[in-house]
């Protein structure tokens, strides 16, 4: 593997990095403020030349926010910055920023139309000339992949990268500026396990070759996997930081909560009706290319798990049952009626609620309020002859706000104001709006926090209670642990049925195809 860091003119000779020296990145003493809201209230942050550097914390802890800053897209209302003991550059030099910090967000910059290289090289596609010459460019992206043993081809468009090939062109391109500290926000949340592995094989590859990561999750096993250090944050303030190996689960949680929580702790469900007709039934159904046969029942009041790696099949066929892909084949029975016609609005019609695994592309619209995201399943309720009532919407959404615990001023404001576990229980008041009797999850605690995640798995447990089906279709042990069954998917089947009370190892064994 090269050690040449590529630049413009790709010819910098890579700085090996002095873990001795100052910290590569460092926030001293920093505070930001929105209006009355303290986002960030004297924190510090120093991330070691070489290390991999976790920052972790509830959603609304401050995070965010100091990314922001870190990247220089914010500026501190108190405090500073330091790279490699000198001050950050002045907030429009956006080049020397990109020369020492570069974040890859959980939501991907990549531009779809555009091809890998063009990707690599925006708005440095001339090299300052006038002239594009895209032999030269396509030949500096080559070299720029093989240095950083990114195995993509640089004329595939952007839109046909899987997640984790997205995340890796990401990297390049930040690296191809001179950086040598990426912040990692979310880097999992989309993939599933065995793309997470390759993932960390090359963070330790890149950091053997002089490049640290902050890095940002809320799955806490990544953290002592992947990490040397550890940060914490809780309510905007700094609380710990200190090796990993020094924190246990239980002593990082409670930092995290300011209590001790057990994340695997199992509350008892009411037992559901083992004879009853199923709510939701999958007879042979079949998408050409993604599945074959899936035959699967969910009565009232059960909760069963739809499990799988990322090729499995698994959220295509959760996709065709609330009518966003289409069968070829088979037939998926909601109620005990067959859907014959496809499409959302059906599967809506039918009593089929979802929450799809993507909030940010699927699940919100950022424009809106709390209130209208929340009610957009739900029309009909809001007034007559095509007239919404603003009282009867916000009377239904206060009465959501109240109980999945959405930390909002109000229903008017605006979704892409919440942090990202208040946003993804909009979508869930959202799902839980028509009352379904089939409730269709995909991944549904993906990128929230502990407690976030606490809440809205007891959200779930509390609809099954009440008789509603629930189809949890995820690859996170924590998402299935409640589920009375889960079915494993392999390579478009469904391979393996476990009971409740399933050992980890067997059940990622079998999601891994090794049984």
């Amino acid at each position: 593997m090269g050690q040449r860091a590529l630049t413009d003119r790709s010819d910098v000779t890579q700085t090996p990095v002095d873990s001795n020296g100052p910290p590569i990145a460092e926030a001293i003493g920093v505070t930001k403020r929105f209006g009355r809201t303290i986002a960030l209230d004297g924190v510090g942050l120093a991330v070691t030349a070489g290390r991999t550097h976790a920052l972790v914390g509830r959603n609304g802890a401050g995070k965010s926010t100091l990314v922001s800053i870190l990247t220089g897209l914010t500026a501190p209302d108190e405090g500073r910055v330091r790279f490699q003991g000198q001050p950050a550059p002045a907030p429009g030099d956006r080049d020397a920023w990109r020369s020492r910090v570069a974040c890859v967000y959980q939501h991907s910059t990549i531009i779809p139309d555009l091809s890998v290289a063009e990707n690599l090289f925006i708005n440095r596609q001339g090299q300052g000339g006038r002239i594009i010459h895209w032999r030269n460019v396509k030949s500096r992206a080559r070299e720029l992949l093989e240095t950083w043993s990114v195995p993509v081809d640089v004329n595939t468009p952007a839109r046909e990268l899987s997640v984790e090939n997205r995340q890796l062109v990401e990297i390049a391109r930040s690296l191809s500026h001179g950086t040598r500290f990426i912040i990692l926000d979310e880097p999992t949340a989309q993939l599933d396990g065995a793309a997470i592995k390759r993932l960390f094989t090359r963070i330790r590859d890149l950091q053997d070759q002089g490049v640290t990561f902050l890095f940002i999750s809320h799955h806490l096993d990544e953290t002592y996997e992947i990490c040397s250090d550890v940060t914490v944050f809780r309510d905007a303030r700094h609380v710990v930081t200190a090796p990993v190996a020094a924190l246990d689960k239980r002593d990082l949680i409670a930092a995290m909560t300011g209590e001790s929580t057990e994340l695997t702790e199992i509350v008892p469900r009411e037992s559901h009706d083992a004879t009853a007709e199923p709510a939701l039934r999958l007879e042979k159904l079949t998408r050409t290319g993604e599945f074959t046969g899936v035959d699967l029942q969910v009565r009232p009041g059960e909760m069963v798990g739809l499990a799988g790696g990322g090729s499995s099949g698994r959220v295509e066929v959760a996709e065709t049952i609330v009518g966003l892909r289409r069968a070829n084949a088979g037939s998926v029975i909601v109620s005990g009626v067959p859907l014959r016609r496809g499409g959302v609005r059906a599967s809506l019609d039918a009593g089929v609620g979802f929450v799809p695994r993507d909030r940010h592309d699927e699940g919100l619209v950022p424009g809106m309020s709390v209130a209208d995201n929340a009610t957009l399943t739900v029309p009909r309720r809001l007034g007559r002859l095509g007239l919404m009532s603003r009282r009867t919407r916000d009377r239904l959404v206060r009465g959501a706000i109240g109980n999945l615990d959405i930390k909002t001023d109000g229903p008017a404001q605006g979704v892409a104001e919440l942090s990202g576990g208040n946003q993804q229980k909009v979508v869930f008041a959202r799902a839980l709006a028509t009352d379904p009797a089939v409730l269709v999850l995909i991944t549904p605690t993906a990128g929230v926090d502990v407690r976030s995640k606490q809440t809205l798995l007891a959200v779930v447990r509390d609809a099954a209670d009440r008789g509603t089906a629930i189809l949890v279709v995820s690859d996170e042990l924590d998402d299935l642990r409640d589920c009375d069954r889960v079915s494993v998917m392999v390579q478009g089947e469904v391979r393996a049925e476990y009971e409740k009370g399933w050992d980890d190892r067997e059940l990622v064994a079998a999601m891994e195809g090794l049984t």
